[in-house]
């Protein structure tokens, strides 16, 4: 039986500027995440997760064939299409298995904290496909897998979450350029690919200052990333001015916000925390969009009333809001007027880890 996990995530800055190439985003890994396990079977597989009643698969030409369709499987499924295209350019026989999800990022009725469970799933799946079939891959070629079946399903996304999920820790991240990627992937095999370098691409760790307390809210509302990036978007070309102007501040804000990270400013990442908040709900404005709803908003307010400088987190439109603080003195009554107004504290920890290993990519 193979075992492998990885941890949800949280964007901290740089939302919605991120998924252009070169514009920076501020991410950290939390320790709640997706447990895979994968088991050698014959003759037919089958897939459990959600409601753990296993689809079966045969194969037709290396191709899965599902005993019946579930769209909820997409990236399940992707990143196993993705997994097996690089077994078999490596010489490996491809096999049956049953591999069976598990999520910690959802509630016991199902709903999403939006903690990037997605990008966590298709990581977990890559990694338990490449220790099956003996493959061993470096973080960097786990990103750039993960990231070829994320976009298999999703042209749309930075990538910035499967980076967290196999990275761990806080990082800095800069988004690749997705159209380069795509095009190469068509005159090129997967293991050409992962060789390249993909532009615009970085990575780097980051060490929060000692003291620095990360607390997260959760709106009980479920959002979607990519419906709401879609439509910004669809939107920014009618707002290119204001759009252009966002993109820039955003850029600015996120590389004094990494500045103060490894000058261990506290005070200066809580006052680009407060700059990016408004960049965000002023983008929303100027689009029509809703990233900061209401109760967001009364999130963010009621952190500060206890010195803390808060903002909705990725994509907004409901999920998550994260507060930094630079202690916990004021943890529980926050906690308890957080829980008044219908905002329910997630006492989640960072989630390190191997972090024994140095990186820091910056491909050209």
């Amino acid at each position: 039986m193979i075992r492998t996990y990885a941890p949800g995530k949280l964007f901290i800055a740089g939302e919605y500027a991120v998924v252009e190439p070169g514009y920076p985003a501020i991410l950290v890994a939390v320790d709640k995440g997706i447990i895979v396990l994968l088991e050698e079977t014959l003759k037919r597989g089958s897939i459990s997760s959600y409601d753990n009643m296993p689809i079966f698969w045969i194969r037709e030409n290396s191709k899965l064939i599902l005993d019946k369709t579930d769209n909820r499987l997409s990236y399940i499924i992707s990143a196993i299409n993705t997994a097996e295209s690089y077994a078999k350019e490596q010489g490996k026989k491809l096999d049956f298995y049953h591999l069976k999800v598990a999520s910690q990022l959802e509630t016991n009725e199902g709903k999403k904290y939006g903690l990037g469970s997605s990008a966590a799933v298709i990581v977990a799946t890559i990694k338990a496909l490449c220790k099956y079939y003996e493959i061993e891959v470096s973080a960097k070629e786990l990103f750039k897998l993960s990231a070829l079946a994320n976009l298999a399903i999703n042209s749309n996304g930075s990538c910035g979450d499967i980076a967290a999920s196999v990275y761990g820790g806080w990082i800095a991240y800069t988004s690749f350029d997705r159209n380069w990627v795509i095009e190469q992937g068509k005159k090129n095999s997967i293991t050409q690919l992962l060789n390249k370098p993909w532009p615009s691409l970085s990575i780097e760790p980051l060490t929060p200052p000692e003291g620095l307390k990360l607390i997260i809210g959760w709106t009980g509302a479920p959002a979607s990333t990519s419906n709401l990036v879609a439509q910004v978007n669809d939107k920014r070309v009618k707002n290119s001015i204001s759009y252009e102007k966002f993109l820039y501040e955003s850029k600015k804000c996120v590389n004094e916000m990494i500045i103060a990270f490894k000058e261990n400013n506290i005070k200066e990442i809580q006052k680009q925390i407060q700059i990016n908040r408004q960049l965000l709900v002023n983008l929303g404005n100027e689009l029509g969009i809703v990233i900061e709803t209401p109760l967001l908003a009364k999130l963010c307010n009621i952190a500060s009333k206890f010195n803390g400088y808060a903002k909705s987190s990725g994509a907004g439109g409901g999920d998550c809001g994260i507060a930094i603080f630079q202690d916990d003195k004021y943890l529980l009554p926050l906690i308890d007027e957080w829980e008044k107004s219908g905002i329910a504290y997630l006492p989640l920890e960072v989630y390190d880890g191997d972090r024994s290993f140095k990186f820091s990519i910056r491909e050209i």
